[in-house]
């Protein structure tokens, strides 16, 4: 791994290395280990994560080494550089037709994709549901048996190399249309309410106590969270702008594969 990681390096420094074998072959080899899940772009680490920054080096530099080819399914046409994944039986992965998954990404077993997108270099853990018009941008996390809604956005991220990806950590239940983006990190058990957006700049307010509390970037494990707005003052006038509000933590006689109207009706939350 070390020798892997010292010629994708030294490749990133140096582009015209991208016309040699072995460089070639690095590179091939990384994207290999991603799409079967023995190599990630972000990994838990002592507590916290830990952006592997080369290995996003490797699907960078994999792009200027591939030549764009036609792909033929069926009757349907790609043109494109990245192969599809294949082998979803052996995979033991439920794949719905039209959902795409890119070679470089990895589904672990028990995934189920209905028609949705998942793009090379993302991790998506055993038992997740990764629902109908949802999308998982390059180099996403995603943890075990957690819920991505109908049209779920779910950023990539590859440039900065040093940026973290969008991370979902085990057993969250992500609301229809949410859009979760710029490397945001949900812990454990989280529920984000239906249109939830969350940028590294939303403001993410937990209420549930005497006083406010305010996050950036993050939501707490087993966060209950809706949409809000805050007024904000502009030459023009006041007007509300975009927030989101932690109301609450997920109770423990919610059950964790729940569904999202359940968890906000403990919270009296009107759906």
């Amino acid at each position: 791994m070390e020798q892997l990681k010292r010629t994708i390096e030294t490749a990133w420094d140096d582009r015209s290395l991208l016309e040699d074998a072995v460089t070639i072959t690095a590179i091939e080899k990384v994207i290999a280990l991603l799409d079967a899940g023995e190599l990630r772009v972000a990994e838990p680490f002592e507590g916290g994560w830990k952006v592997n920054e080369w290995v996003k080096k490797a699907v960078i530099l994999y792009f200027p080494t591939r030549q764009m080819v036609t792909l033929e399914v069926g009757m349907l046409e790609f043109h494109d550089k990245i192969p599809l994944k294949k082998n979803y039986a052996s995979l033991g992965v439920r794949v719905v037709p039209h959902a795409i998954a890119r070679y470089g990404a990895y589904l672990a077993k028990g995934v189920i994709m209905m028609p949705s997108y998942v793009n090379i270099g993302a991790y998506v853990g055993s038992g997740t549901m990764v629902d109908t018009w949802a999308t998982v941008g390059s180099c996403a996390q995603i943890g075990t048996n957690v819920h991505l809604s109908g049209g779920v956005g779910i950023g990539g991220v590859l440039e900065p190399v040093q940026a973290a990806p969008v991370i979902i950590e085990d057993d969250c239940f992500i609301g229809s249309r949410a859009i979760v983006v710029e490397g945001v990190h949900i812990e454990y058990e989280a529920v984000l309410g239906a249109n939830v957006v969350l940028t590294k700049s939303t403001r993410i307010i937990d209420v549930s106590g005497s006083q406010p509390k305010e996050y950036k970037g993050f939501v707490p494990a087993r966060s209950v969270v809706i949409p809000g707005s805050l007024p904000k003052e502009f030459p023009a006038g006041i007007y509300q702008v975009p927030c989101a509000l932690i109301i609450g933590k997920r109770k423990a006689s919610t059950d964790r594969k729940t569904s999202l109207n359940e968890a906000l009706r403990e919270y009296d939350v009107v759906i």
